[in-house]
């Protein structure tokens, strides 16, 4: 049985048979419910927290990483283990690419033809900056997840790529966990009882992460069809 079915039958039952009770009673199950959705909800944050930041963050995730800093910042969760935990799927996936585009680049192409427009402009910035853009190309909107299928592709080594991203995905997760932290900080100082809006707060930010994913994707869909 649902815990929020199980708390309004209980507060209605109490007050069965005392209409004069009613208004309250109402108001009473309104606060109550949503008390215990949001312990559900936060409750999920603290067990899951991390290895969503762990996977999420494989993929590229911005957005994971500041929901995890913002969440270190209300208490749910530690800001050093978010950063340790976006360093290591970050770095993961990074490596993962690497070699994908190492060993496996021309069948990994065919599956993706919306990403060729990407790989030239990545293969422009390598002649221009090579070493820079190792270090930096998490920094990239739109090409973190190519960027290291790329190198993989050229002539850089692999211990080489290990070194330069290592420091590059430290760089990041410290700087972009620091951000959801201080954005947490931010909104203590303007909304001034942010405990009763965090929920808002982390559906806010999770539905700019949704939104900001699906142009994405519909911009990848319109690519093969007008080339």
């Amino acid at each position: 049985m649902p815990k929020t079915s199980f708390v309004n039958r209980a507060v209605r039952a109490t007050v069965d048979g005392c209409p004069a009770l009613d208004a309250t009673a109402e108001k009473s199950i309104t606060v109550i419910t949503k008390t215990v959705v949001k312990m559900d909800l936060l409750n999920l944050i603290t067990l899951f927290g991390y290895p969503v930041i762990l996977m999420g963050t494989f993929f590229a995730g911005e957005m994971v990483l500041i929901l995890g800093g913002f969440a270190a910042h209300r208490g749910y969760l530690d800001l050093p283990l978010v950063v340790l935990c976006a360093f290591c799927g970050a770095l993961a996936g990074d490596q993962f690419f690497f070699f994908i585009g190492q060993y496996k680049s021309r069948a990994f192409l065919d599956r993706r033809p919306e990403w060729r427009k990407r790989i030239s402009t990545v293969e422009g910035y390598i002649d221009r900056f090579r070493t820079l853009f190792v270090l930096g190309f998490r920094f990239v909107y739109g090409l973190r997840t190519v960027s290291p299928f790329v190198l993989g592709m050229g002539d850089i080594r692999p211990a080489a790529f290990i070194v330069l991203d290592t420091a590059g995905v430290l760089a990041w997760a410290i700087l972009v966990g620091w951000l959801g932290y201080v954005f947490g900080s931010v909104m203590g100082i303007v909304i001034e009882d942010i405990e009763r809006y965090e929920i808002e707060i982390f559906g806010a930010i999770l539905v700019v992460g949704l939104g900001v994913r699906f142009i994405q994707v519909c911009r990848k869909r319109k690519i093969p069809r007008s080339s």
